[in-house]
């Protein structure tokens, strides 16, 4: 379905503004850290004592560990699917740089896409000198991620894209954050370095589309306010909601992961209610004046939802019982 033309025009307004966005928020490729900086070199001499130091490293990790960590890799691997999916947004128009000028909001997803493509290289190769993971399935599982796609509730309005990406960066954030807090716990400064950088261009990534959110409410405040509320009656999916294990179907695997991270408290109920209450605030929905019913009406429930939301949080119990991963699965119980 086509947008109504005031969509369109914001997003033809915003569009103005986002050279400068990716001034503020994006980092050039000749300045950004790359892979190579956080792995071992193999052009260098002392290349095998760095990978045995990695393998090292590795055994004082247990198994939830490993299992959110290729389940956080995999989901940045799957970046094919998200690139293609924004790019579908009304307002983008696709043209590469020798056609001219490019639409700017083509021109941030491409380099926004570039930035994350680093992500997933760095955890993969980590992940392959590490040999605590069965490698092959976790290919398998990446692959089958992108065959599968996802559908994150948006279609191709970019109010609600953008509260999902605002969201979701900052829950990503969150995550390799406290993964790499938890490898600096056991001595592994390589991995919590990863991490650590990882999670800072995650940050980045999330305050520009919060930044863009806030741009838009100041243009078309109601209809913002209805994606919003779309967007969080649906509830945010993470990107890996169809993630799967070879021979399994799109069932089980997600919620499995999904424990573990509880468990390790990797990313947990709390944390998804805490996004909520930041966006609120930062977006200060209690101050509109001048809304539709409708979107006075999505601004109370926005406002009412983290208390529910706690509430109900604190009668869910975790399962305590590891399911057990093809991924990790030749190592054993770790």
């Amino acid at each position: 379905m086509a947008l109504d033309n005031i969509r369109l025009e914001v997003m033809q307004t915003v569009e103005k503004s986002v050279d400068g966005f990716i001034d503020k928020y994006l980092i050039p490729v000749e300045e950004i850290w790359q892979p190579t900086d956080l792995l071992p070199n193999l052009q260098n001499e002392n290349y095998m004592d760095e990978i045995v130091q990695i393998r090292e490293e590795a055994q004082e990790l247990g198994y939830d560990f490993w299992v959110v960590l290729v389940a956080d890799m995999v989901t940045e691997e799957a970046l094919p699917t998200y690139e293609s999916w924004l790019m579908d947004m009304e307002g983008v128009e696709q043209h590469g740089a020798s056609h001219g000028k490019q639409n700017g909001w083509a021109r941030w997803i491409r380099q926004w896409t570039g930035e994350e493509n680093r992500h997933g290289d760095t955890l993969n190769k980590y992940l392959y000198l590490s040999g605590r993971v069965d490698m092959k399935e976790i290919e398998k599982t990446t692959q089958y991620l992108i065959n599968d796609g996802f559908d994150i509730g948006t279609g191709r309005d970019p109010y609600k894209n953008f509260v999902y990406t605002s969201f979701q960066e900052l829950a990503t954030n969150i995550s390799h954050k406290r993964v790499g807090q938890l490898a600096k716990k056991k001595g592994n400064k390589m991995l919590a370095k990863m991490c650590s950088v990882i999670a800072g261009d995650e940050m980045r990534h999330h305050l520009a589309y919060r930044e863009f959110v806030k741009v838009i409410f100041d243009y078309d405040p109601s209809e913002m306010m209805l994606a919003f509320q779309d967007m969080m009656k649906k509830k945010i999916v993470m990107p890996a909601q169809f993630i799967r294990e070879s021979g399994d179907d799109i069932a089980t695997a997600f919620e499995n992961f999904s424990n573990a991270a509880q468990r390790l408290g990797v990313y947990t109920t709390y944390d998804y209610i805490d996004i909520l209450k930041k966006l609120n605030d930062y977006w200060e929905i209690d101050k509109f004046t001048s809304l539709t019913d409708d979107a006075e009406k999505a601004r109370d429930y926005l406002m009412a939802l983290p208390d529910r939301m706690t509430r109900i949080a604190g009668r869910i119990s975790i399962p305590q019982d590891q399911h057990q991963f093809k991924w990790v699965a030749a190592n054993g119980r770790l």
